[in-house]
């Protein structure tokens, strides 16, 4: 059972899109998954193809600075950067944000533009996945029809490093969802309509993770 500060936000969740009550458990357990990861110094690497890519960097976007709550840096760190440069350190230590890490393997242009040319297309995420990730990591695999072939390729370099791997797809959930560690299979078939109900879901984590490790109360 969930503690009543996370739990709160799968709640406020399913009150505003009801039909994402089906998914409701399975978002728990990739919080839970998160939550591990994060709690043993892990990273969450994330993929996905045209409107999936834009969703892998934003969620990078929400966990990298704050989202809701402020992530001021520790003491110790702030005083060091004064130590350093007094003018820029005060700047930094005022300004700087705790951050939890996540890599949008979308976003290395040189690189996967690189391997798609000098190698082959259906790899490019293996291949940054075998390069980024290390045992107790995440890898979040977004793919509307559960199929996409560099999502699942990444999926087979994740499991050989002894990466959990989530799902995040449509109703049918294909291929991801049969192989994934947690399958967040949102109620819809049509492209647009997935990707309308995969934003509030990874927002819902994204505001959970935020608030276990920035919320106080630890």
């Amino acid at each position: 059972m969930l503690e009543e500060r996370i739990q709160k936000h799968i709640d406020l969740l399913i009150d505003r899109y009801p039909k994402l009550e089906s998914c409701k458990d399975d978002i728990e357990k990739a919080y839970l998954l998160l939550e591990e990861c994060y709690q043993n110094d892990g990273k969450l690497l994330i993929a996905g193809n045209g409107g999936s890519a834009a969703d892998s960097e934003h969620i990078a976007g929400e966990l990298m600075k704050r989202f809701k709550i402020p992530r001021p840096v520790p003491t110790e760190f702030a005083e060091k950067l004064k130590e350093i440069d007094a003018v820029r350190g005060k700047n930094l230590a005022h300004n700087l944000e705790r951050g939890l890490m996540a890599i949008p393997l979308v976003a290395h242009e040189a690189l996967s533009t690189a391997y798609i040319n000098d190698v082959d297309g259906i790899g490019v995420f293996a291949q940054q996945l075998y390069g980024f990730g290390r045992k107790g990591d995440v890898f979040l695999g977004i793919s509307t029809s559960g199929n996409s072939k560099n999502v699942m390729s990444a999926t087979v370099v994740a499991r050989a490093l002894g990466i959990n791997v989530i799902g995040l797809t449509g109703f049918k959930g294909g291929e991801l969802a049969s192989i994934a560690d947690v399958a967040i299979r949102v109620p819809e078939d049509e492209t647009y309509m997935i990707q309308e109900l995969h934003l509030p879901v990874y927002h819902c984590l994204c505001l959970m993770i935020e608030d276990r490790f920035f919320g106080g109360n630890d």
